[in-house]
């Protein structure tokens, strides 16, 4: 029976994690389609690009990755986010995706009340959470590479096999294993 991603990832027993993401459908992430001779070259572009900009906002740093023809490898270190004040956190989190009209309120300085103040504390929250979570940082990797790669492809529906496959590096040996393989 599999286990749910907030159960397997533990970031007090190891920050580290090897990730891997793989398309469907014979879909190519990069390289050429030997049966029609279609080069996908610039989709490596595409992800590098992705991978750049989601980890200036999270609060993950790569170790190192490799781009395949049909899937990617990655191999992340979680950092914390618990000094980061509320502010910074919205912030943050704005970078990539919107707010809710009451945090842009409170970024501005316009909260009035205390439930006010209360509801965005709760955002924040939530928000700090996200910039730590692996399974936050996979989908706004992979969300935005399966939604150009279908436009370009001109279809519909899943570019990626499933959700991404997580692996804990426990101790420095698997991590050095891991990078170097």
């Amino acid at each position: 029976m599999t286990l749910a991603r907030n159960r397997q990832i533990c970031v007090e027993e190891t920050p580290y994690y090897h990730i891997v993401s793989r398309c469907v459908r014979r879909a190519f992430l990069c390289g050429v389609d030997m049966v029609s001779g279609k080069s996908f070259e610039h989709r490596r572009q595409w992800l590098i690009d992705r991978i750049k900009k989601v980890t200036s906002v999270f609060a993950i740093d790569v170790c190192s990755y490799a781009i395949m023809s049909n899937h990617f490898h990655i191999v992340l270190k979680i950092n914390s986010t618990e000094e980061w004040n509320a502010t910074q956190v919205l912030m943050t989190w704005c970078s990539l995706y919107s707010l809710p009209v009451l945090c842009d309120r409170y970024l501005k300085g316009e909260i009035k009340t205390e439930a006010e103040l209360r509801r965005v504390k709760e955002y924040v929250i939530e928000y700090r959470d996200r910039l730590m979570s692996v399974s936050w940082y996979m989908k706004a990797i992979n969300e935005y590479v399966a939604r150009i790669a279908n436009e370009e492809d001109k279809c519909t529906g899943h570019f990626w096999e499933s959700r991404f496959k997580s692996q804990a590096l426990l101790d420095e040996r698997a991590l050095l294993t891991c990078m170097a393989a």
